[in-house]
C-alpha cells in the first residue's frame, strides 16, 4: 500500500522576514501598500500566486502575521494568502478564535477580495475587520482564476451575523495598484491553479512551479 500522508505543513517562502516594514503602519492605505509589496515580491520570486495578506492588531498597530499565496509550490489548495495570514496569526496568538480576547481586535488586509474558500475562512477566524484591494470582478477580468459562488450580499453577511461578532468590511483600498499586479501576473503567464487547470505532468519531468 502506498504510504498515506498523516500531516501537512505550509510555510512562508524563504526571505519573508526581509519584507517586513521598518516602522508601524497605521493607515489602511499604508498597510495595503505593504500587502501589495508582498504580492509583488511573491510574483518576482515565482513563489506562488499574485495575492498577499496581513493581520494587524487594531489598537497597537502591531503586525501579527503575513501571508502570500503558496498553493502551487506547496501543493496545497488551502494555502491562499488570507488563509496563510490568519493561520499564522492564530498560531502566534495561540488561539483558534481571534475574537476571544475582548480587549483586542484583529484586522485582515488582503490584496484581493476573498474567494469562496477564504470567505468561509474569514467567517470562522475571529477577524473583526476586513480590508480589501482588488474586487473579485477585477480578479476574474484580469486573470483566469475563478473565485467561486460568493453570495451577492457577502459584505452584509459578514457585518450582520449576530450572535457572532460583526466583521467590518472596507473595499477598494489601493484598488488600481492591486489591479496592476493582477495584470502583471497574467502578462507574465503566472500559473492558473484553479481546479482542472494544472499543466499535465509529463513522464520523467516535474511540473515547473
Amino acid at each position: 500500500m502506498k504510504r498515506m500522508a498523516d500531516r501537512f505543513t505550509v510555510a512562508l517562502p524563504d526571505g519573508w522576514s526581509a519584507q517586513l516594514p521598518a516602522q508601524t503602519l497605521w493607515t489602511d492605505a499604508d498597510r495595503m501598500q505593504f500587502v501589495l509589496g508582498l504580492a509583488e515580491w511573491n510574483i518576482q520570486n515565482h513563489c506562488g500566486g499574485p495575492f498577499a495578506a496581513a493581520v494587524f492588531e487594531r489598537s497597537s498597530g502591531d503586525l501579527v502575521s503575513i501571508g502570500v499565496n503558496q498553493v502551487v509550490p506547496q501543493d496545497c489548495s488551502l494555502a491562499h494568502a488570507e488563509a496563510m495570514a490568519v493561520a499564522l496569526a492564530q498560531q502566534s496568538e495561540r488561539t483558534y478564535d481571534l475574537s476571544a480576547d475582548k480587549t483586542r481586535s484583529f484586522d485582515l488586509y488582503t490584496s484581493g477580495q476573498p474567494c469562496v474558500q477564504c470567505f468561509g475562512m474569514v467567517w470562522w477566524s475571529g477577524i473583526t475587520r476586513l480590508v480589501v484591494g482588488a474586487r473579485a470582478t477585477d480578479i476574474e477580468e484580469l486573470t483566469d482564476f475563478q473565485e467561486g459562488p460568493l453570495p451577492e450580499d457577502w459584505k452584509i453577511q459578514l457585518q450582520q451575523r449576530s450572535p457572532l461578532p460583526s466583521v467590518e468590511v472596507v473595499c477598494d483600498v489601493c484598488r488600481q495598484e492591486a489591479r496592476d499586479l493582477l495584470r502583471r501576473y497574467q502578462r507574465e503567464c503566472g500559473p492558473n491553479y484553479s481546479p482542472g487547470c494544472q499543466p499535465e505532468r509529463r513522464p520523467g519531468r516535474e511540473t515547473e512551479h
